[in-house]
């Protein structure tokens, strides 16, 4: 008997495009920062894969970038640098 649990099958099927939303501050450089930041991961993401909504008072800047997810480390590895980055206030 093994003794170490199952890694569970993914929900995700690959690969797929998946939309992940990064918050962060009303700054001019924040979305081509995150855009950058993206890049690394998934090389053919573009603007047009870029939605972007100001919150109600103005000071916070959502954004949903659609990526091409290939795996499950992508996505975990992409998530881990966003979450790290110092402009991003929280990434779902």
């Amino acid at each position: 008997m093994s003794t170490t649990p199952e890694t569970p099958a993914s929900l995700i099927e690959y690969p797929s495009d998946f939309p992940i939303k990064v918050m962060g501050p009303m700054h001019d450089t924040f979305a081509a920062t995150i855009v950058e930041v993206v890049m690394q991961f998934d090389p053919e993401f573009g603007h047009h894969k870029l939605e972007q909504r100001p919150s109600s008072k103005g000071n916070y800047l959502g954004l949903t970038v659609t990526v091409r997810a290939t795996s499950r480390e992508q996505l975990d590895d992409l998530y881990r640098a966003l979450s790290s980055h110092p402009m991003v206030k929280m990434v779902l």
